[in-house]
């Protein structure tokens, strides 16, 4: 591996997360990221919709950032997630890094329109900045390995500060997605899964 590639990460809630997927139903799952090949075929081992939302990339979140809490943070939040291509409910939400990019508000009312759009008990998957000061300027794009760790294959370039928000900021803003489980990872970020109440 040349020395300037990113190291991968063991990621043990994802992991359990996609290894839980049972083969014998069909998963409606929503990914807030780019559009990934490896990601695809990692969840076509199972029966998946998957719906890519890439807020990163077509300015989803300043969309969001920008919106006043209350209507226009709601209508800016639904045109932000795909049109549906099915009428069932969705079972899991990637979130990745992106909500390390998005003022608390913002979570709020994205979370809160994908909520309108899950079943009860659905899991949200996110990783937090935790341990370090800054961030990348722009979102990762995390893609799975043949191990099951995750890597990302964003590009370098400037960092921000990060806004290290606590576990209990993020249960808050979450739109009825309570924390399931949290993790500190090796890389100093911090894994997270919600859970969404009936």
């Amino acid at each position: 591996m040349p020395p300037d590639s990113p190291a991968a990460i063991h990621a043990p809630l994802f992991q359990d997360l996609v290894a839980g997927l049972d083969a014998t139903r069909r998963h409606v799952i929503l990914d807030l990221g780019a559009a990934s090949t490896a990601m695809l075929a990692l969840l076509g081992r199972s029966r998946c919709h998957v719906e890519i939302a890439d807020l990163a990339h077509f300015g989803g979140i300043d969309n969001l950032n920008r919106a006043e809490p209350g209507p226009a943070l709601a209508e800016a939040a639904e045109s932000v997630l795909p049109n549906r291509m099915t009428g069932d409910a969705i079972d899991f939400v990637f979130c990745w890094d992106l909500p390390n990019y998005l003022t608390l508000d913002a979570v709020s009312g994205l979370m809160g329109a994908i909520r309108r759009r899950a079943r009860p008990g659905a899991l949200a998957h996110a990783l937090i900045f935790y341990a370090d000061r800054d961030m990348k300027e722009h979102p990762g794009r995390f893609v799975p390995t043949a191990d099951g760790e995750l890597i990302d294959r964003s590009a370098p370039g400037p960092t921000l500060a990060a806004p290290r928000y606590s576990p209990e900021d993020l249960g808050k803003s979450m739109g009825g997605f309570m924390i399931d489980r949290a993790r500190l990872l090796s890389n100093g970020m911090q894994e997270f899964l919600f859970r969404l109440g009936s």
